[in-house]
């Protein structure tokens, strides 16, 4: 995910949709509750945050806000955009507050010991400590978020070049690969750029790192990269690149395409490593940015197909009514199952994708009518 400057200004319905920034920031807001505050939930998987720098301003300790609390409870302050943060409940209205509560769920614990913060929570960011956007540097550009302290950094500070790439969706910064030393091997394979080093003592080898042809039984027994028996997620390239001590230069941030945690090994010994790096959430595909934004938009767009529904309605008898709803009902079922699957995957829905569910529709309802 990438931060942008806007303007502050009034926001229609047409701006969201011809503007790309807008889409992204509508994406974000639509996967939160802007009226319910989400402590009761406890700590949220992934959800909208903000801090408010008008009752814990900088000295003091960091807090965070769902996204109805900023709306309702703190309407009018200084207001920090935090974009998305994992498993976070919301602190608005416990003793980091002082005498503030919360208008919308005030029987709250006085902290939330299992809440993750950084110097984001007191409006700064990256590697250099500056806010965002900030008047006094004179570089104009966007801010990328590592996703796995979840902090952002301005592109120049990465120690990498940056590709602007729609294939590449997720980055994770140089301090938190060296604390999940095993990504450094994935990297050498399935991130950008590919760069592939050798050791003095080694030659120069020619890895396939396209699908693994090996069948599952062969794979079964081999040992993954981190010593593990009975892996049988653990593919040819990654073992080869570990026996012939293929590496990449272990400098600077590291950007990862679509689906790349699928790739990741799943055998008990690596499960452990994860754990222990406290990055188990690369695991879940559900976990990324991606999915919380097109989840969002599904909610949304139910919201929107619902609204479109009724107001058509009024112009048929009661009869057509009633067979219009069910018809509508069963293939909003049936559109809604499609769409969560492809969120909870992590992937993006498509044209192509929107075309083939409708296209398998419609001749299911063709049979069913010959019949």
């Amino acid at each position: 995910p990438r931060m942008s400057v806007n303007e502050e200004r009034t926001v229609t319905v047409q701006d969201i949709l011809e503007d790309e920034e807008l889409q992204e920031a509508y994406a974000v807001l639509a996967g939160s509750d802007p009226d319910n505050c989400s402590y009761p939930q406890g700590y949220v998987k992934r959800q909208a945050v903000f801090a408010c720098n008008t009752c814990t301003p900088r000295g003091v300790e960091p807090a965070g806000l769902c996204l109805a609390c900023t709306n309702h409870c703190h309407d009018g302050h200084d207001i920090f955009e935090l974009y998305t943060k994992r498993n976070f409940r919301c602190d608005c209205g416990n003793s980091k507050f002082g005498v503030l509560r919360c208008q919308l769920s005030p029987g709250k614990d006085r902290q939330n010991d299992k809440n993750h913060y950084n110097h984001n929570f007191h409006g700064c960011y990256c590697t250099c400590d500056r806010p965002y956007p900030d008047t006094e540097d004179q570089v104009n550009e966007d801010m990328i978020q590592c996703i796995i302290c979840e902090d952002w950094y301005h592109p120049r500070h990465l120690g990498c070049t940056v590709e602007d790439s729609e294939e590449l969706q997720e980055m994770v910064c140089e301090t938190c690969m060296n604390k999940a030393p095993f990504l450094w091997t994935y990297a050498t394979h399935i991130a950008e750029p590919p760069m592939v080093k050798v050791s003095p003592c080694k030659g120069e080898v020619e890895i396939n790192v396209e699908e693994d042809k090996e069948p599952e039984d062969k794979r079964r027994d081999e040992p993954c990269m981190n010593g593990g028996e009975g892996s049988s997620t653990s593919p040819s390239w990654l073992r080869e690149l570990k026996t012939q001590g293929l590496e990449r230069v272990r400098e600077g941030a590291v950007f990862w395409p679509y689906h790349w945690r699928a790739k990741l090994c799943t055998c008990v010994s690596c499960k452990r490593a994860y754990v222990d790096a406290g990055v188990q959430f690369l695991l879940d595909e559900s976990d990324t940015v991606l999915a919380y934004e097109n989840r969002g938009t599904i909610e949304q767009g139910t919201a929107s197909l619902d609204s479109l529904l009724m107001s058509s309605l009024s112009t048929l008898d009661r009869v057509q009514q009633l067979e219009i709803v069910y018809q509508f009902n069963e293939m909003q079922t049936e559109l809604m199952a499609f769409l969560r699957q492809i969120a909870d995957e992590g992937k993006v829905v498509t044209a192509e994708a929107i075309h083939q569910f409708f296209g398998e529709l419609m001749s299911r309802k063709r049979r069913q009518m010959n019949s």
